[in-house]
């Protein structure tokens, strides 16, 4: 039995955009995030943390769950076990003993880079059927689309 034309769906669904993003966001990171989670034993969560902390010197794990729009207890479990693993160090935060800082270790940030070639070539396999201008439009696009996201609720 050949798959659905997806085209169909495609261009039907009431909220066609937002379907087509999410459609090839989970074509990006599914497959990559399952290789993740196989060759690593690390969790979609636990990856996130690494990559927000590999772009900011210090977060804490509610500053991670509003970055990546991620539920803040399943940020919460993934700092528990990066800071058991050695990836992740916390300390006190000067302003509200509520919080903790967190920060990459030198270990955390080697396996972020390793992880991230995983996404980066689905990345490339995915949008390869984009030429080189459509590709710097769409990136362009998407920056705008999400930050302009950032500031919703």
């Amino acid at each position: 039995m050949a798959p659905p034309d997806l085209s169909k769906i495609f261009d039907t669904i009431e909220y066609p955009d937002a379907y087509r993003i999410t459609y090839l966001g989970n074509a990006i990171v599914m497959p990559a995030y399952d290789a993740v989670q196989r060759d690593f034993g690390l969790v979609r969560a636990e990856y996130i943390l690494l990559v927000c902390l590999s772009h900011y010197e210090e977060l804490t794990a509610q500053d991670v769950a509003r970055i990546a729009r991620r539920p803040r207890n399943t940020i919460s479990r993934a700092v528990h076990r990066m800071l058991k693993e050695g990836h992740l160090e916390r300390a006190p935060d000067p302003n509200d003993g509520r919080q903790a800082r967190l920060r990459i270790t030198p270990s955390g940030r080697a396996l972020h880079e390793e992880i991230a070639t995983y996404l980066l070539r689905r990345q490339e396999e995915v949008l390869s059927v984009l030429s080189a201008d459509e590709r710097r439009i769409l990136s362009g696009i998407l920056q705008k689309a999400a930050l302009h996201a950032a500031t919703l609720d």
